[in-house]
């Protein structure tokens, strides 16, 4: 059987051929031999007999090389529920009511078609929301508007980081120091930018070492990369130029993958990075739209993305 897949993602043109993830995934599936096509989130339609359709390219001759790294054929309107058997809900953050509309949509073709990963697990698990469950793990955090709960717990904990509760890719991430006078400005900032309570936690030093990124496919670890921040920057995120090694896990880890795999799988969240600072303190769960595989992939001569796919397929009715 081919495998009919599609990819809900940002414009091909964009893509970063050496390292992005859902690029990655693509080239797995051509390898197998599977229909690939691209479809915008804008281009969702739920019609009047409640069929999910899309305005989707097929996707040919992908390889990385940039610029010429994909060939689109004519464009039509596809089912995503009859003609699909896997969707790939890869689009970047940020999780707005856009993004959160868009899992509901999904949600209608869940007895018929795949969704990677899972969109109501999706919606009810932002990056920065569900790791809450896991706070044992996690170093001491705040979520607030208030300005004088985050004074409070700057008095406590000494220098912050604050970032947006629903932000990715390590953008509008500010450290304060403990006498910090800007935290008012800061604050002011924020609560005009974003409707949403933000994320306030302790500056860990230990960042310095590394924020490692663990990929937990199904619910098991598959790899880890360790990423370190660029001269004079703290934060690690490779897209704001942090650097990738290499890595294995902690015991500490071992320990956070063990209780949190089960519950992913049981979730469908199937593709799934978490984030962990100094080998220690869970930061981040995600599973919007998780990157990494590619560097894992290359350091250790894995297959991640067909892991993922046999992961997909083997949920298929």
């Amino acid at each position: 059987m081919t495998l009919k897949t599609a990819f809900q993602m940002d414009p091909m043109e964009n893509v970063g051929v050496k390292g992005d993830s859902s690029f990655h995934l693509m080239l797995g599936a051509q390898e197998r031999g599977y229909d690939i096509w691209h479809y915008d989130v804008e281009t969702l339609s739920l019609d009047a007999n409640d069929r999910l359709t899309a305005w989707a390219h097929p996707v040919h001759d992908l390889k990385r090389d940039q610029g010429n790294h994909f060939r689109f054929g004519q464009p039509r309107r596809i089912d995503l529920g009859s003609d699909i058997d896997v969707v790939m809900m890869r689009q970047d953050p940020p999780f707005h009511v856009g993004y959160i509309t868009a899992t509901h949509l999904l949600e209608r073709i869940e007895s018929e078609t795949v969704v990677c990963n899972n969109p109501v697990s999706v919606r009810n698990a932002p990056e920065k929301v569900m790791v809450l469950d896991y706070r044992e793990f996690m170093p001491p955090t705040l979520i607030t508007r208030s300005l004088e709960a985050v004074r409070d717990f700057q008095k406590e904990h000494g220098a912050v980081v604050i970032k947006p509760l629903h932000g990715n890719g390590g953008k509008a991430i500010f450290r304060v120091p403990a006498d910090g006078d800007n935290l008012s400005a800061l604050m002011e900032m924020f609560d005009t930018t974003w409707p949403e309570p933000h994320m306030v936690q302790p500056f860990l030093p230990d960042v310095a070492k590394g924020d490692k990124r663990i990929v937990l496919i199904d619910g098991e670890f598959v790899g880890a990369i360790n990423r370190k921040p660029a001269e004079g920057e703290f934060r690690s995120n490779l897209a704001v130029g942090g650097s990738a090694e290499a890595s294995g896990l902690t015991k500490r880890e071992e320990e956070i993958c063990a209780a949190m795999g089960p519950r992913l799988k049981e979730l469908g969240l199937i593709f799934v990075g978490i984030d962990v600072i100094g080998g220690e303190w869970l930061t981040e769960i995600n599973v919007t739209s998780p990157t990494g595989i590619v560097a894992i992939d290359e350091f250790n001569g894995t297959d991640s993305a067909g892991m993922i796919w046999d992961a997909c397929v083997g949920r298929m009715g």
